[in-house]
């Protein structure tokens, strides 16, 4: 998995060696080899050498079947959907996600015979330096982290394995040795974000109002694994987030999780989280219901929002802002999507065009938030502008997919990011508010790609259950 290592040429001398005792030292190497490419290796594929995506989704519509731990329960979900005058069932799938940072993953390890020095860009700096001290067998007094800014990090740098490879290759190196990623490495061994797989259901009234919820999803849990202590009771808060305390008035509501990891893969977190997934599938299923209803999609909404102030505020105002109800050229259409997750509420209107090829482009995006007290406006915008570029690149063209047991993406050209002339016209206004500040990092990039979905289903009628976005399907709708 390291790509190339850098290491000095030249005799050691004693000032070489003073310098092995001296924590300020700052020397680099000078030359660079790839020892990597000049193995020769032979693989055992080893148990899941067969592995393919169908596989594991297959386990996971499976393990919907049975039940799972009660993440939320409102009422009788089961009596009032029994009672419905209409009831309506879907089920939701996204795919395994990797981060693809800016920056691919480096470390630069200088492993003496008693103490570790490291530089490195990461979001999780004691997990790295607790990692690396196991890695070296040192105590971790012993070993220093230089931190540096991350290069972009959505979730990849909470994670040391790299820093573990280094400081495993430095050990067998007299002096400092960097190990650097290539892209592919970076893509084909990454630590994804989970597949999930959601069986929801609602019960609809004579009015089209919804009586009763429910929503079984089952996928892996990071959070047993990164934060043992935080998985309690079968439920993992991060996978249920946008998945429960939903803003709508929902008498009746029973949402179920499923911890089912797959086989071989290993997950983690990604940008934004469980809400890049639930957010997707609550966002779409309401729509499904104002469909069902032969209600529009925002007043739709609008009326399950008496409890919730916040959120009726910004979705009038994204709907105001973006001219929902105004005409469209054929072939093109707005979708809505609102939520609220880390602490802040959002509202976006995108406006797609769908070609008869099946491909689609997203003209523009409006977006209002209200994230409390706000200490600074522009940072605001760049979270929520950064956030829309990555939740429209894993609703286009996002996906890991596994034939043969190996991952079949493996740089930009197989694992496409949204290029610079295909970015939209993104609005944002922000509410002001006195309330406490909430979260922005994350927010955008969840409540992007139900937006995007919801207005493919205006513009061709076609219902998207699945990310990324399928061109063959939406060209037999055009």
């Amino acid at each position: 998995m390291c790509a190339s290592v850098r290491r000095s040429g030249r005799p050691r001398n004693q000032r070489d060696r003073e310098a092995d005792h001296d924590p300020q030292s700052r020397r680099f190497p000078r030359f660079e080899y790839q020892p990597l490419a000049a193995l020769k290796i032979e693989w055992d594929d080893g148990p899941h050498a067969n592995l393919v995506t169908a596989d594991v989704a297959r386990e996971l519509e499976r393990a919907t079947l049975g039940s799972g731990a009660v993440a939320q329960s409102i009422g009788d979900a089961d009596k009032a959907m029994a009672s419905a005058a209409t009831k309506i069932e879907a089920t939701y799938q996204v795919p395994f996600l990797a981060h693809a940072t800016m920056e691919p993953m480096n470390c630069t390890v200088h492993m003496r015979w008693d103490a570790c020095e490291i530089w490195i860009g990461s979001q999780a700096v004691a997990r790295v330096q607790a990692m690396a001290a196991k890695a070296a067998g040192l105590p971790p007094e012993k070993v220093i982290v230089h931190n540096h800014l991350v290069g972009g990090g959505f979730g990849r740098r909470l994670e040391a394995d790299g820093a573990v490879r280094a400081v495993e290759i430095a050990k067998h190196v007299d002096g400092p040795v960097k190990v650097v990623w290539t892209r592919e490495e970076d893509i084909q061994h990454d630590m994804y974000r989970p597949y999930w797989f959601d069986r929801i259901s609602a019960g609809l009234n004579e009015h089209g109002r919804p009586v009763a919820w429910k929503n079984r999803f089952a996928g892996s849990s990071v959070i047993a694994r990164w934060l043992p202590p935080g998985f309690k009771d079968g439920l993992d808060p991060d996978s249920t987030e946008g998945a429960i305390d939903l803003v709508y008035d929902l008498p009746n509501f029973h949402v179920e999780f499923v911890r089912a990891e797959p086989l071989g893969i290993p997950t983690a977190f990604w940008r934004s989280v469980g809400p890049s997934h639930n957010v997707f599938v609550t966002e779409s299923f309401i729509d499904e219901l104002a469909a069902a209803a032969k209600q529009d999609a925002v007043a739709y909404r609008r009326a399950l929002l008496d409890k919730s102030p916040r959120a009726r505020a910004v979705l009038d105002l994204a709907a105001e802002k973006a001219g929902w109800g105004q005409a469209l050229p054929k072939g093109s259409g707005r979708g809505v999507s609102l939520q609220s997750a880390f602490g802040s509420y959002q509202a976006y209107v995108a406006e797609v065009e769908v070609s008869k090829q099946g491909t689609v482009r997203v003209r523009r995006v409006v977006c209002a938030v209200d994230c409390g007290t706000v200490v600074n406006p522009d940072t605001v915008e760049a979270q929520i502008q950064s956030g829309i570029m990555f939740g429209a690149t894993a609703a286009l063209y996002g996906e890991i997919s596994l034939k043969s047991g190996r991952v079949e993406q493996s740089n930009f050209d197989t694992y496409q990011v949204l290029r610079m002339n295909e970015a939209p016209a993104i609005d944002v206004h922000i509410v002001k508010s006195a309330e406490p500040p909430g979260g922005m990092g994350e927010t955008g990039t969840s409540a992007i790609v139900p937006a995007i979905a919801n207005a493919i289903f205006a513009a061709t009628g076609k219902r998207l259950r699945k990310m990324p976005i399928d061109a063959g399907v939406l060209k037999q709708a055009a």
